[in-house]
């Protein structure tokens, strides 16, 4: 009788180039590693890259406690341009001039987004009303109303001005939409933005350091590619699958 072969399993810690929907990574990491129970702990967007953290086999019962971890970002925001979708991926539905802002200006601005608060989320998002996705619905030319988000935002830090454009790190509660934050900044300072770039760079403990690109991934072998799965007690010491 044939030993039944023992399922993989671990966590990836994937640097998600741009793109590429969580879903694509997941899809093609199936595909590699031949097994279906793959997923994820945290969607990123299309056009955002980095940290993307993968679970693989029976990693995936402790998404839900990698999901609610902290998440940090790095990326840029553009002054002056409001998008439909908030981010560079959108329609610019408006310019106005940038107002000459010191570097002090910005951190002020910047300062009142800091701590508890609620969001609302954007309409270009995944959040389910009466089960259909906003993002649905917003490509049908609806807006509805969306319940606030209680989020913390435990850091951000502004790295680089330069009109029109400022370079920020975010450290935030997971549900966070930075691309809202960006906006709600621009509002604040009365000439509309939009996120223009944006990384995590970080997930609970995990760094984007500790990161594979997806493209080195899947040129390994495969006995290569399990060595990068880490245990999931050294993930989640206090989950027990």
């Amino acid at each position: 009788m044939l030993a039944q072969r023992k399922e993989v399993e671990g966590v990836l810690l994937v640097d998600k180039p741009t793109d590429h929907t969580s879903h694509d990574v997941v899809a093609r990491l199936r595909g590699k590693l031949k097994m279906k129970r793959i997923g994820h702990a945290g969607t990123l967007d299309p056009s955002a890259t980095g940290l993307l953290v993968m679970l693989v086999g029976k990693a995936t019962k402790v998404s839900q406690y990698l999901m609610s971890t902290e998440k940090e970002y790095t990326g840029t925001i553009k002054l002056g341009e409001v998008t439909n979708t908030q981010d560079a991926d959108g329609e610019v539905l408006e310019t106005r001039p940038v107002p000459p802002l010191s570097r002090d200006q910005i951190e002020e601005a910047v300062l009142g987004f800091k701590g508890d608060q609620y969001q609302i989320p954007p309409m270009y998002s995944a959040v389910k009303i009466d089960g259909v996705p906003l993002y649905k619905k917003a490509r049908q030319g609806e807006e509805v109303e969306r319940e606030p988000r209680f989020i913390r935002v435990m850091q951000y830090d502004v790295t680089r001005w330069e009109s029109p454009e400022l370079d920020f790190l975010v450290r935030s509660s997971k549900g966070t939409y930075v691309r809202t934050l960006a906006h709600d900044l621009g509002t604040k300072l009365g000439c509309g933005a939009h996120l223009k770039q944006l990384r995590r760079t970080a997930a609970g403990d995990l760094r984007i350091e500790q990161a594979t690109t997806l493209e080195e991934l899947l040129s390994l072998p495969l006995p290569e590619l399990h060595a990068k799965l880490l245990p999931v007690h050294q993930v989640a010491p206090r989950i027990a699958l």
